[in-house]
């Protein structure tokens, strides 16, 4: 996932100086030679770690081509790993520890900027994965949120990351699809070692899996989604390569992958799905305590028990909550709350006419959101975004909607699920696209992808309380970004909020307090604008995802503290678009690095308004429009 970059590793002047000295000034010069040094060394040991940093990410990409593949790189477009099998798990182990091994002999001592910041957040991230191997995730490799079966059919379809292009392509894909039936039967095996150890998951999870899986199967290869590509190969390819293309992959889909998808099924549907668990939370499993503590810190980046962020969640919908009763008088709604929030979800007013009026709803926002960007944002990402629909595969289990990041080449994907056209409301298509497309995940990871100064595991990385951090408090732009113009579209607004609110309340209400799924469901229908049925697919995805949802209202909190500590230490002085381009330019980072630097950048505010002489003083220079915008920026 072009922003300005300091460079923090410009020669310094005592080097430059010391290297043209004559010989004559030889004992000044000598005197400058230790600072000199250390500074050289200081820019060996950065150009050391940069080195490392790429080798280590080309090793990675060797280890998982399909990571290689989603961000356009195309040398290993012909292979699949078997990603859940015990010796790539000791692969991936062995590469981890290597690097942190390498980059942690270098060390920090003498880096700043970018330098230290990218070290910190290697060796963290590296010492974090290595921590969490003692959980058996491995165990846990299918749900309707991280389903191989899924993940395939993606690639497959022509309609992904996966190239379609060239002859090259079509072999790249079949070559990598014949893995496929590896993968599935280790999943399997996977799933029998964890009904063996007591860790399995939870039933409403699986059940959800099946129509994945049928949605793919299907008798004849004609008739899956893996035919696309051949049913749009490209008309220049010659004739004897059609056929053999048309004959190989009639093959393969119909000898190797179908039979795999249906070996997968019939073992879900036979033996794992009796096996499911009732209890709800992953403090049910054994060391699941432990387990979702760790979650909740990687989701986070902070040091929060699950018990404080509980009680932060209810203070939080009870605020909001006072929010929508002032909403409900501004709009001189009659009754309680539970009543607006039916009518809300089921007054006609509130629904599309058709799958492309919701579409058109979205590509009109897109419009007017881009037009209004610049007045909230000097940097601005140069790839663009394209609104498709969810796959009618994914739709039925997909969200409402969901952001693909850009690889080297092509757009950013903000995907719209249009199925079950009367669960998606009018009112809700402004928060989503502020949140998902623009000036949410697009701008955020679409400008990170473009930070080239940046390693890549940076640049294609990411914390998630900054980022679905930064979705949240987009969506807090909508008025100035000339949305939200009635109370039902404002209500969309808090009604997101109050989502992510809620979501502190169940996520560890489920996994570290005993709730059940179905006190989920009631909790979320009684305190929000949420029907049922999607309240049910709302809780499922915190059964998958234990601590995933924590992430949002931690980052967006965070950032919205810092606006307004910013806003406080420069008063007039305050620029959103500086704010935006500070929190922005250095990729996402975890909350207390984010601090952090907001707190050096306002240091320098102040500097600089300090510095600035007053208009008329000595050194304020007629005509100078820097001596004059600086003195501009010191008045109160």
């Amino acid at each position: 996932m072009p922003a300005p970059r300091s460079r923090w590793l410009a020669m310094p002047l005592a080097l430059l100086l010391a290297a043209s000295a004559p010989a004559a000034e030889a004992a000044p010069a000598k005197a400058k030679r230790p600072a000199a040094a250390r500074q050289a060394t200081v820019q060996d040991k950065a150009g050391k770690l940069q080195r490392l940093y790429a080798d280590y990410w080309e090793a990675a990409l060797k280890l998982n081509p399909l990571q290689a593949t989603f961000q356009g790189e195309a040398r290993y477009n012909d292979h699949l790993p078997n990603y859940l099998s015990a010796a790539f798990r000791q692969r991936s182990h062995e590469l981890t520890a290597e690097w942190l091994g390498k980059v942690e002999a270098v060390g920090e001592e003498g880096l700043e900027g970018q330098d230290l910041l990218s070290y910190r957040i290697f060796v963290r991230n590296a010492r974090d994965a290595l921590e969490g191997e003692r959980f058996p995730g491995w165990m846990l490799p299918v749900s309707p949120f991280n389903n191989p079966a899924t993940l395939v059919a993606m690639l497959g379809s022509g309609a992904s990351a996966q190239p379609f292009r060239t002859v090259a392509d079509y072999d790249a894909w079949a070559r990598r699809a014949r893995d496929v039936p590896a993968l599935f039967d280790q999943a399997i095996a996977n799933m029998r070692e964890g009904m063996a150890a007591g860790v399995v998951q939870p039933r409403p999870l699986m059940e959800k899996v099946l129509p994945q899986l049928d949605a793919l199967i299907r008798p004849s290869a004609e008739e899956t989604l893996f035919w696309a590509p051949v049913r749009n190969m490209p008309a220049d390819f010659p004739e004897a390569e059609r056929t053999r293309l048309d004959a190989e992959y009639r093959r393969l889909i119909e000898t190797r992958l179908m039979p795999a998808y249906r070996r997968l099924r019939g073992f879900i549907a036979t033996e794992y799905l009796p096996a499911t668990r009732a209890s709800a939370g992953l403090d049910a499993l054994p060391g699941g305590a432990q387990w979702y503590a760790y979650n909740v810190r990687q989701s986070t980046t902070i040091d929060l028990p699950a018990e404080r962020i509980h009680r932060m969640g209810q203070e939080q919908v009870k605020h909001i909550h006072g929010q929508i009763q002032a909403l409900m008088k501004q709009a001189r709604f009659r009754g309680s709350m539970p009543k607006f929030f039916r009518f809300m979800q089921q007054d006609a007013r509130f629904r599309f006419a058709d799958e492309a009026a919701q579409l058109a709803r979205y590509q009109a926002l897109q419009a007017q959101v881009e037009e209004r960007m610049p007045r909230l944002f000097s940097l601005l990402p140069r790839t663009g975004l394209e609104i498709r629909p969810t796959e009618p595969y994914r739709a039925p289990s997909a969200p409402a909607g969901a952001y693909t990041p850009p690889g080297e080449s092509g757009p950013g994907i903000f995907y719209v699920n249009t199925h079950d056209l009367p669960r998606r409301r009018t009112w809700e298509a402004e928060v989503l696209f502020l949140h998902e497309a623009i000036p949410g995940h697009h701008v955020q990871l679409a400008l990170q992808q473009e930070l080239h100064d940046l390693p890549a595991f940076r640049r294609y990385g990411g914390e998630a309380a900054f980022t679905e951090g930064w979705g949240l408090y987009a969506e807090s732009l909508g008025e100035d970004l000339g949305l939200h113009e009635d109370a039902y579209s404002r209500f969309g607004r808090l009604q997101n909020e109050l989502l992510r609110a809620i979501r502190l309340v169940v996520d560890t209400g489920l996994h570290s307090q005993g709730w059940t799924r179905e006190q989920v469901i009631d909790y979320m229908t009684s305190n929000s604008a949420i029907g049922r049925d999607e309240a049910a697919a709302e809780t499922e995805r915190y059964l998958a995802m234990p601590g995933q949802a924590l992430a949002y209202w931690i980052g967006m909190m965070k950032i919205a503290e810092l606006r307004q500590r910013a806003q406080a230490a420069l008063g007039e002085r305050f620029d959103l678009r500086a704010f935006h381009a500070e929190v922005l330019k250095d990729g996402s980072v975890p909350l207390d690095v984010l601090e952090a630097k907001i707190d050096a950048w306002l240091d320098a505010q102040r500097d600089r308004a300090e510095q600035a002489p007053a208009p008329g003083a000595p050194g304020a220079k007629a005509g100078d429009p820097e001596a004059a915008e600086a003195a501009e920026a010191a008045q109160p």
